[in-house]
């Protein structure tokens, strides 16, 4: 299994993704392409003795700036890292990509130069985020701003046939985010996917689920737009963040709280992993034709190390030939 990786585009840097590589290489046992400076990813490894057996380093220092235009992948930046992986992945050189950069830059590149699925009209990201018993995949959390009712439903279609092969998932159920949970609430781009979804008997379709129930909800699959979905992301991750900032605040309070604070040190930061969805490593673009994964740009070596061992998942598991073969 070979797994092209893009070293640039991190906010943690180049060495964060090489520690990732080797420990994903060391453990699953990946051949792993490493794009990226040369120079400065061989010096890391010296420096920080990492062993490059089984990581093969493709010369490029162009990289795509987060605050570059995502179409510039096509353009001025045609040749950063992130568009040589996107190829190299559009000529089988490698089994799946993953990249920690630009996310709009992503979209446009693996559409444009891998193509996404024949029949599938949008691709979309789809993070894997915890909930109270476990975690459910939020399906788009900001490709597509503006969505028709196919594709919510090829996000429900698709988002399901992941759950169940990646994620070992039993009939994961699929929810439409709502204002409401009958039928007929939230226009007609939400009233035709609820129509839509329903009618499928190959998917576990529950309904309309509102807000304040995704984080206790039963819900394995969560419907939305780009938009109301990238809103949905914000928000659990910060007020995640407020959260454990309270708890800090309180325990660091006096005597008595800090002393509970020790007493209750390792049970907090259980709770803290639980719940941050960083734990769950990339989010798949779903709808491409071949693995290309979304690292958080903010990922430490760790859930980097998840992201690629979730796109080689997806890879071996053949999940895009599955949606090809439903969605046809």
């Amino acid at each position: 299994m070979k797994i092209i990786v893009d070293s640039l585009g991190s906010d943690k840097g180049p060495a964060e993704i090489l520690k990732a590589s080797r420990m994903a290489a060391d453990e699953f046992g990946y051949q792993i392409i490493l794009i990226g400076n040369e120079t400065e990813l061989k010096n890391i490894s010296t420096k920080n003795n990492i062993s490059l057996q089984n990581i093969n380093i493709v010369n490029c220092s162009e990289e795509i700036s987060m605050t570059d235009d995502p179409t510039d992948i096509m353009k001025e930046k045609s040749e950063c890292s992130m568009a040589e992986g996107l190829r190299m992945l559009s000529q089988d050189e490698g089994d799946a990509f993953v990249s920690a950069g630009n996310s709009g830059a992503l979209a446009v590149g693996a559409t444009l130069i891998v193509k996404r699925i024949p029949g599938i009209k949008r691709c979309a990201f789809a993070p894997i985020i915890p909930k109270e018993n476990g975690f459910f995949m939020l399906i788009d959390s900001g490709a597509n701003i503006e969505c028709k009712p196919d594709m919510l439903y090829q996000f429900g279609v698709m988002g399901s046939i992941y759950m169940k092969n990646v994620m070992v998932v039993k009939d994961p159920k699929v929810g439409l985010v709502n204002i409401g949970s009958e039928e007929c609430k939230g226009g007609s781009l939400r009233c035709d996917a609820y129509n839509l979804l329903k009618n499928n008997s190959e998917i576990n379709f529950v309904g309309n689920i509102e807000a304040r129930d995704i984080p206790s909800g039963n819900t394995d699959v969560l419907v939305c737009d780009g938009f109301t979905g990238n809103i949905i992301l914000k928000l659990y991750e910060g007020m995640s963040k407020e959260l454990f900032n309270k708890f800090k605040q309180i325990l660091l309070k006096n005597t008595k709280t800090k002393l509970a604070g020790v007493l209750l040190n390792q049970e907090l930061k259980e709770f803290k992993k639980s719940m941050d969805y960083h734990e769950f490593g990339g989010a798949p673009l779903m709808g491409i034709s071949k693995p290309v994964f979304k690292a958080h740009g903010n990922s430490d070596f760790r859930a980097f190390k998840s992201a690629i061992r979730l796109a080689g998942e997806y890879a071996k598991r053949n999940v895009s030939k599955i949606i090809s073969e439903n969605i046809n």
